[in-house]
């Protein structure tokens, strides 16, 4: 669902679904126009963008209003991490301010879980009780790396139940056709997610297209996570709604987030 409603000029997507999450967590991922960012960091248009991203070259001062906009939004600042295509996986209540990490977790009520991407694929997890809530940056290199079963696993050691069970959201990301990826991709994945080679479609000049909603599905099911609910959203192939670094180059970052109800 595309709410424009909670501020001028300003749209979110929420995650489709309801009836499914626990009553107590709620989640929205930013969108490209609302904030006060321009030029490639801007809307189609090259104004008012909602760029959340520190590191991708956007004025500072821009991204800092933006971040306040994005936090207005949610119940309290949102943890941010400095993401570095890794996987290690954080509590977001003791997290420092910048903090190199792709994934954080969160058990208490109130504080807020976000990735920021433009491409790469936001997982927000859920506990089914409602009693954890996990956002995850999915590169391919985090995906190989094993991100998604770390941020699992942490997970069960919060709640202290190693037969916890989970929903996650897998946001809008790039586009199976668009993502084009060499044989290194493909070999990395095969290290850690069996089976990853069902997500990948030889091209005739040897280049791959490769689905990370796939290798993420493939990824959370090693670790129990059947529940899983896809937005249809393609990043490459939507400019007037999404950032797409594959896309443009310089580009902004969009704000996945998730957090427990007070």
């Amino acid at each position: 669902m595309i709410d424009d409603t909670t501020k001028p000029a300003l749209a979110i997507l929420q995650p489709d679904w309801d009836g499914v999450k626990p009553e107590n967590v709620d989640a929205l991922m930013t969108l490209r126009s609302g904030g006060v960012s321009s030029g490639p960091y801007g809307d189609k248009e090259g104004i008012g963008g909602f760029n959340v991203g520190l590191y991708c070259g956007d004025v500072p001062v821009c991204v800092n209003m933006n971040r306040r906009l994005a936090a207005q939004l949610v119940p309290s600042d949102p943890k941010w991490l400095k993401q570095v295509h890794g996987n290690r996986v954080v509590d977001a209540e003791e997290a420092a301010p910048e903090e190199e990490a792709d994934a954080s977790t969160a058990i208490t009520p109130n504080v807020v879980c976000v990735v920021q991407v433009a491409d790469c694929l936001p997982v927000l997890i859920a506990e089914k009780n409602g009693k954890a809530v996990a956002a995850v940056h999915c590169g391919w290199r985090s995906l190989a790396g094993g991100i998604l079963q770390n941020t699992i696993y942490r997970l069960r050691e919060r709640v202290n139940d190693s037969e916890a069970q989970f929903i996650a959201w897998l946001g809008p990301r790039i586009g199976d056709s668009d993502f084009e990826t060499g044989s290194d991709v493909l070999e990395a994945m095969k290290q850690t997610i069996d089976g990853a080679q069902v997500a990948f479609i030889e091209k005739s000049d040897g280049k791959y297209l490769c689905s990370l909603t796939t290798l993420a599905r493939m990824a959370l099911l090693q670790v129990g996570v059947e529940e899983v609910i896809e937005a249809r959203h393609s990043t490459y192939a939507n400019p007037d709604l999404f950032y797409s670094y594959r896309r443009d180059g310089k580009t902004g970052r969009h704000a996945a987030m998730i957090w427990i109800k007070g």
